[in-house]
């Protein structure tokens, strides 16, 4: 039985991303032993892919930071005895930690460091792909089968009902629809201001009628406060409260999302709920929906290079861009309209 390493990238977003790729890997070897490396942030993402064998944790940051954990680790994957690897991330020491493992057959895109780690070279493709097409042309290229749907994302029937009894005390039945706000992300730059958040989510209460939940992590619970103390009708705020599969459940009941440009947002996608993306220094070219579903991506031009990483600004004038009365438009169309982009 052939056995295969896919080595993954670091962000749950790019994760995702990474799915349809898995999905070709499988296709064009039904019968291996499939294996995929990734940090320790991003295992739900993946957890009970069926695309999978095993998920194998690789903590960069804890246990596996020093020489001695990361020799441990090239002897977790000797002992593994993979006859093939595909590199996702193009870490040099990721690509090492294969090569010393003795994985015979080594195949990524070639960076200038790590050209004589690899053993199958794939050149960068020109242009600015998306991550998922990036990801899909070295499938291409390694002569796997790739095909262009969404991304893959499992949730168990415990999240599920864990989701239904959250809502159902939160006072949304069943047959009740509502809108999330997902107002976090990683850099402080790509987040739409919480006031705006709040006026969005005060329309939407007294325009359409429906109920509006804020999701997040713990850390944006403060976020999710301010929103809160500006709306009149007091949202449901379940910051801190999921998992990853737990919110992806509770998106897959959400009638729409509006979110920044992070994780959660291909989440949603994954689920099939509408979704309002916001974009404003990085790339929705790139980073940005993807696939089949029903979405609407806002970003406007202000003068400055996108993707942009001036982690400095002051202004964070590309998100302030965007009014509330915009983001209601997409609203309005994706709510009482049927169409798919």
């Amino acid at each position: 039985m052939k056995r295969i390493l896919i080595v993954n990238v670091n962000w749950l977003g790019d994760v995702l991303f990474s799915t349809p790729f898995i999905r070709a890997v499988r296709r064009k070897y039904p019968d291996a032993f499939i294996s995929c490396m990734l940090v320790p942030r991003c295992k739900e993402i993946l957890e009970g892919n069926p695309y999978l064998n095993e998920l194998i944790i690789y903590d960069e940051e804890g246990k596996h930071a020093s020489l001695l954990g990361k020799l441990q680790f090239i002897s977790l994957l000797r002992s593994k005895k993979f006859d093939e690897v595909y590199l996702l991330h193009r870490s040099l020491t990721r690509t090492l930690l294969t090569a010393l493992a003795k994985i015979p057959v080594r195949c990524g895109y070639v960076t200038k460091k790590r050209r004589l780690f690899l053993t199958e070279r794939i050149e960068l493709p020109a242009g600015d792909l998306h991550r998922v097409e990036y990801f899909l042309n070295l499938a291409r290229e390694l002569g796997m089968p790739a095909d262009k749907l969404g991304y893959d994302f499992f949730i168990s029937p415990e999240d599920k009902n864990y989701i239904d009894n959250f809502l159902e005390k939160a006072g949304i039945g069943e047959s009740d629809s509502f809108v999330v706000l997902n107002p976090g992300a990683n850099w402080l730059l790509k987040r739409w201001p919480t006031i705006n958040f709040a006026k969005v989510g005060e329309a939407i209460v007294k325009d359409f009628g429906l109920k509006v939940v804020i999701t997040g992590a713990e850390k944006d619970l403060e976020l999710a406060v301010d929103i809160a103390k500006h709306m009149q009708e007091r949202p449901i705020i379940a910051c801190g409260k999921t998992t990853l599969k737990q919110l992806g459940a509770l998106l897959k009941r959400a009638g729409l999302m509006i979110t920044n440009d992070t994780g959660p947002l291909h989440i949603g996608l994954a689920v099939g709920v509408k979704v309002v993306a916001l974009f404003g220094p990085t790339s929705s070219r790139i980073t940005g929906p993807y696939g089949p579903g029903e979405y609407r991506v806002i970003q406007k031009d202000v003068g400055c290079a996108v993707p942009c990483y001036h982690l400095k600004c002051v202004d964070n004038r590309c998100m302030k861009a965007i009014t509330p009365e915009e983001v209601l438009k997409e609203v309005e169309w994706l709510l009482r309209n049927n169409a798919t982009k």
